[in-house]
């Protein structure tokens, strides 16, 4: 059972969210609360498993409340806010303070029970976050370039996906990369408009530059480039010049996810061969799972965030099952390893 604690400043929409959510059996509403004083005062009494919360509340709102949450008792927050939606720089601010997902409150476009599918769903993916000993991100490691003795790092690749958890670990990670490390390709299971917000705000924090992909871009040492929300990225190699560039293309979901990991991945596999690294990092589900092991076949360099590091051990776990991993790693410790696989 999951236990659900809702923090909004109205009574009407606590009640209505409280009666829809609370039809589902395996969830159960153990409080509601008015604003950030009551919240917190309820989050120490009755221990949520999930907390909900708004952005628009009077006194503490509801972003400043939330860094708090993750500063003192770091637990799964699902934003409910009109404001979302409107506002793609808020929704990254909150991914940016731990929100774990958000939900857009019922307007002309979703109606309530909608909502309520939506949110029911996301809080259950949520119960199963772990937030014990997850890596701390410590911005600008490195300052400058990296020898690598002499390896051509244009022929090499990186290939990243994640989906729950995975911005934080994305930005922890990059955070600790030198500025001429091979090209970063990633997708993030992300909506479509948020991942540009993204991009740009780890390219003012990172050595690395960081953009959201456009079709044609090359991959180049020190560059990441991030799928755009909706589209799916896979790479191609010019044998002319000898150099890859990403091409951002539509097409169905796979395995319910569009960007989709599998599709880069597997992509990599094909243009890359054993010039690439694969890296599969926290989510929930098994996309990027088979992709994995395609890179490895074809003799990339394989790995998967491990358990202890992991927000939700749920992509990796099913890597390692069908033998796709070449290392299981804890998060802190994969930037220090990518160095050392080209230092060599």
């Amino acid at each position: 059972m999951v236990r659900v604690l809702i923090i909004d400043d109205s009574a009407v929409t606590r009640h209505i969210l409280a009666a829809e959510i609370s039809r589902d059996p395996e969830i159960k509403v153990v409080g509601m609360a008015a604003d950030a004083y009551e919240g917190r005062d309820k989050i120490i009494e009755l221990s949520p498993d999930v907390v909900t919360l708004d952005i628009e509340m009077p006194g503490i709102d509801g972003m400043t409340f939330l860094r708090k949450i993750m500063q003192y008792h770091p637990m799964p927050v699902i934003i409910v806010s009109s404001l979302i939606s409107q506002n793609q720089k808020l929704a990254e601010e909150a991914i940016k303070n731990g929100a774990t997902a958000f939900v857009s409150k019922p307007n002309k476009e979703k109606n309530l029970k909608e909502i309520s599918k939506e949110l029911t769903s996301k809080i259950k993916t949520a119960s199963r976050i772990n937030y014990n000993d997850l890596p701390i991100s410590k911005p600008g490691n490195f300052k400058g370039s990296h020898n690598f003795s002499n390896n051509k790092t244009s022929d090499k690749i990186i290939a990243i996906g994640a989906s729950t958890g995975g911005t934080q670990a994305i930005t922890s990670m990059l955070h600790q990369l030198p500025v001429n490390i091979p090209g970063i390709l990633i997708v993030q299971h992300m909506p479509e408009n948020f991942t540009a917000n993204f991009a740009e705000r780890l390219d003012s924090e990172c050595k690395v530059k960081v953009r959201e992909a456009k079709n044609g871009d090359l991959v180049t040492p020190g560059k990441v480039l991030i799928a755009p929300g909706n589209k799916h990225m896979i790479i191609r190699k010019n044998y002319n010049t000898n150099n890859y560039y990403a091409i951002i293309k539509d097409g169905p979901p796979i395995k319910h996810h569009r960007p989709s990991v599998d599709v880069l991945f597997k992509s990599v596999a094909l243009t890359a061969g054993n010039n690439a690294v694969g890296i599969l990092m926290t989510g929930m589900g098994n996309d990027g799972a088979e992709g994995l092991l395609n890179m490895k076949q074809n003799g990339a360099i394989t790995i998967a965030q491990d358990e202890k590091s992991s927000v939700v051990f749920g992509m990796p776990k099913e890597a390692i099952k069908l033998d796709a991993v070449n290392h299981v790693m804890n998060l802190n410790k994969i930037p220090e390893f990518l160095i050392s696989q080209f230092n060599k």
